[in-house]
């Protein structure tokens, strides 16, 4: 009898246990984490459709976006403020010079060059012949982003490749905040501007300018924006880093799938440019294939990158794909089946 009421008592502390400890498990906090980005560009909607469509706190994580201009996105992760930066391999590659614990891409977003030149209407070239474009940019004011900046690079790219010297033939306003592009040609500060969506749509809208005449999508494969961490993080955290990339993973495949979700995480981010403005700036996203579908970083996206940023003068020296990323997240993802 003694040992039937033993057994009875133990059976029912466990009854009383076992709910106790799934509550405790179901109420443990999500660990918060911050990145960092330059300007909301719905060029990061996989990042946002993570966050809106629960994939990150699935992975119990509670991530928050920042934004922080003037190269601030960097050294939000440099200084620790940030688990990660959403940016161009190129930023990371300035940053990470005589740098013991560099910034490395853990994971991808996007892999084309989201940056278009515009301007103001009733300007543009009579077509987009090297010497019809170098003829129209030459003498011209343009509203070209924060200097090193990779909206900045590329524009002084593109003068180079037309033989035109960035800082003689054109006059290039390096506004800090790429949001303020919008603004400044609409008050005649500039001839030109660069960027992507929101500010196309805005501006088309607005009238201030027509469709873009140069899009630098068209580069190809461009490791334009990446998900970096710091070295440390991943070798001291790489449970986190994982459910990190498995979260953006899904998110990636799940923005390429299913339009309709795309649209409805680009009203929440954007809720106040036009429906016309946001179906206008994700058509334009689709058919340049501006997102990466496995969130590989290839060597050459990389080599596009860094060829971008050498040309500026402002990078010498090797820096290559093994400096810049680290795939073992995403190949072991992949490699599992996710």
């Amino acid at each position: 009898m003694n040992r039937l009421l033993a057994a009875l008592l133990a059976l029912s502390l466990l009854c009383c246990i076992l709910p106790a400890a799934a509550e405790e498990a179901e109420a443990q906090p999500l660990k918060k984490l911050v990145v960092a980005e330059p300007v909301h560009l719905i060029g990061y909607l996989p990042l946002y459709a993570a966050i809106h469509e629960g994939y990150f706190a699935e992975e119990g994580l509670d991530v928050t976006v920042v934004q922080a201009t003037g190269g601030a996105h960097v050294t939000a992760v440099v200084s620790g403020d940030a688990f990660a930066v959403i940016g161009g391999v190129d930023s990371n590659a300035l940053a990470n010079r005589g740098s013991g614990d560099p910034i490395l891409g853990i994971v991808n977003c996007v892999n084309r060059a989201n940056v278009y030149l515009f301007a103001r209407t009733g300007l543009a070239p009579e077509s987009d012949s090297v010497a019809d474009m170098t003829d129209f940019l030459r003498g011209k004011s343009i509203v070209a982003g924060r200097y090193g900046g990779s909206p900045n690079l590329l524009t002084r790219y593109l003068l180079i490749t037309c033989g035109l010297d960035p800082d003689r033939d054109v006059t290039l306003v390096e506004n800090a905040d790429a949001s303020t592009v919008t603004a400044m040609l609409q008050h005649g500060q500039g001839d030109i501007g660069n960027g992507g969506e929101p500010q196309i749509s805005e501006g088309i809208t607005a009238g201030i300018w027509e469709e873009p005449f140069v899009k630098f999508p068209d580069l190809g494969d461009y490791a334009y924006s990446v998900l970096g961490v710091k070295r440390s993080t991943i070798e001291n955290d790489p449970e986190t880093c994982e459910r990190f990339v498995r979260a953006m993973l899904r998110a990636l495949k799940a923005v390429q799938e299913d339009h309709e979700m795309a649209a409805r995480v680009l009203a929440l981010e954007f809720s106040t440019l036009s429906e016309e403005g946001r179906q206008a700036a994700l058509d334009r996203a689709y058919e340049d294939a501006l997102w990466s579908p496995d969130g590989f970083i290839s060597e050459d996206a990389v080599n596009m990158t860094m060829t971008v940023l050498r040309a500026s003068g402002l990078f010498e020296g090797d820096y290559g794909w093994e400096d810049a990323v680290d795939m073992r997240f995403v190949e072991a993802l992949h490699a599992a089946g996710e």
